[in-house]
């Protein structure tokens, strides 16, 4: 069965479950703040509860891939029951890989996470455009392909970020924002919503960027990185419709109880909803 376009999907998702993105990050401090061991069978615990909890009422789940790569295969296999699972119940899943490579690497890793008949197909993956916005082309096409999206960094949350997307191209014009109009490019004409998006933190103050990609706008920062949703209309102006903030420990922190995780989920999604749209 072909997917709708991941755009159209994310729409839809937001608009019924509340614009919020919930990260899986297994690390090893919040395990033990679970009461959980630093090892596979903790890492499927932590997994399985949040997404128990989550999966049925939050628009998108995003593992953090790194936190089950460093257990090898065994938590991989995690991972991947973590992503069927997850998409079983109704969530978007989104996944933090920032992948970013050329030619057959990039399709490789296309090939992981956005093929059908992959065991980690995603509905969307995120990339790094900094070895040119032509490397991306396999994941974009992949993606377009098998109705997933890519999420592409673009000014990210970071301070060490700022020496590349904010160093100025050719034209004048700073990285980040030759990467946004290249967005904007690949977005031109999809409704509701294109299926390129951007990552940009929510912890800028103001992005001094046009984000206006007619895609979405995954916005890392919110709770623990000290962004709050009041924050999102500052950074993100016209655009902030189209964000999909992103919060990890600010909920995670309230397992592995899942009546605390669902209602932190539900309190932060109910902040973001009041403000985008200024009620």
């Amino acid at each position: 069965m072909t997917l709708a376009p991941f755009g159209a999907r994310l729409r839809h998702a937001m608009d019924t479950r509340g614009p919020l993105c919930v990260g899986i990050d297994p690390h090893a401090s919040l395990l033990s703040s679970w009461g959980l061991n630093d090892d596979i069978g903790g890492l499927e615990t932590f997994t399985r509860t949040v997404v128990e909890a989550l999966a049925d009422r939050v628009a998108v789940l995003k593992p953090q891939s790194a936190f089950f790569e460093r257990f090898g295969s065994r938590g991989i296999a995690v991972l991947e029951k973590a992503v069927e699972e997850a998409r079983a119940a109704g969530a978007l899943v989104l996944m933090d890989a920032k992948r970013g490579d050329i030619g057959s690497t990039m399709g490789a890793y296309a090939a992981t996470y956005l093929d059908k008949d992959s065991t980690l197909f995603s509905d969307a993956v995120t990339v790094s455009p900094y070895l040119g916005f032509g490397s991306l082309r396999p994941a974009l096409d992949a993606a377009r392909i098998s109705g997933a999206g890519v999420f592409v960094l673009a000014l990210t949350s970071n301070p060490e970020g700022a020496e590349v997307q904010r160093a100025t191209a050719a034209d004048g014009r700073s990285l980040a924002q030759l990467m946004l109009d290249h967005m904007a490019a690949e977005n031109e004409g999809a409704e509701p919503l294109g299926s390129v998006g951007a990552v940009v933190g929510a912890t800028l103050g103001d992005a001094g960027a046009d984000l206006a990609i007619n895609g979405p706008l995954l916005a890392p920062g919110i709770g623990a990185q000290g962004a709050t949703p009041a924050d999102l209309p500052g950074v993100f102006g016209a655009a902030v419709g189209n964000v999909v903030p992103s919060v990890s420990r600010g909920v995670l922190r309230f397992g592995p109880d899942v009546s605390g995780l669902r209602e932190s989920a539900s309190r932060f999604a109910d902040e973001v909803r009041v403000a985008v749209s200024g009620a």
